[in-house]
This record gives C-alpha cells, structure tokens and sequence, in this order.
C-alpha cells in the first residue's frame, strides 16, 4: 500500500426499509480534519484523472456503479515512491479510500451504469486558488494503463 493511503471496508446496514451504510466518521483513523462533501459521476468507460492535491487529503467512496480507483505515489523521499494501488469501488466492494496529499489519483467507470462517488475532502474547494493539480489521463509518465485487463 502506498505510503499514507488508508482504505476501511464500509459497513452496510440493510432492512426492510432500504439501506445505511457510513462513509467517513470523526472517530476513523483516516478522518483529520472536515471541508467538504461533494458527489462527482463518470459515465461508463470514462476515465477522470489524473491529479493530486498539495494539501488537502481525500477521503472517496463509491455509492453506485463500480469504479476503479487508482493512485501513484511520485513523492520524492516517500518509501513507495513508484508504486501502484488499484482500488474496486461500489456496492459489490463497498470501501472507503484514503488518498494523502501529491499522491495522484484518478477513477474509471467500471460498471454498465454511471458511478457516483462520494468525496469527504479535508478542505474545501477554493475557486481563486484551486489545490488541484492536472497531467493527462493517458499521454503521461504514470506506469498505469487504464484499459481493462483481460484473461
């Protein structure tokens, strides 16, 4: 895992009148701090990446549709520099990533349906100076390949 991620399995709580399940609570060992929550989609096949953020921390999980989350640790002097982790995301896997500061990240629709995520950032989005840095989904040095994997 990479240096600073953290992921907990979500608890669903099911009975006759539908479902609860718990995304983010101030007791976690992931949570540090609140600025937002906010729901983002992609619609099947779409891939949305990749970026980092220089302070705030993210805290996503995905509450329909199926999403691979994938981080890549570039930090200079992190012990995991250069590593990968992929994440199954959705009701069939119902986790709770954590993603600390200038680990990129980015999210691909897995499922037949448009995927919702739930994001719990440790900051609140600033229109004037955004704490959100891009580079390109696919033309990039990131060793990951974004397309299924067969076999």
């Amino acid at each position: 895992m990479i240096d600073g991620v953290l992921s907990k399995k979500l608890k669903v709580i099911s009975d006759e009148r539908g479902r609860l399940m718990e995304i983010l609570r101030n007791d976690d060992e992931m949570f540090l701090k609140f600025g937002q929550v906010y729901m983002t989609t992609a619609y099947p096949g779409v891939v949305k990446g990749w970026h980092y953020h220089k302070k705030q921390s993210d805290n996503m999980a995905v509450v329909a549709g199926m999403m691979k989350i994938v981080l890549y640790d570039d930090r200079e002097g992190s012990p995991t520099r250069g590593e990968v982790n992929e994440f199954f995301a959705g009701p069939h896997n119902p986790i709770l990533v954590h993603i600390p500061p200038l680990v990129f990240h980015g999210f691909k629709c897995v499922s037949t349906e448009e995927a919702i995520v739930v994001n719990t950032p440790t900051d609140a989005y600033d229109y004037r100076e955004p704490d959100e840095f891009r580079v390109h989904p696919h033309e990039n040095t990131i060793p990951y390949d974004w397309e299924r994997k067969d076999g």
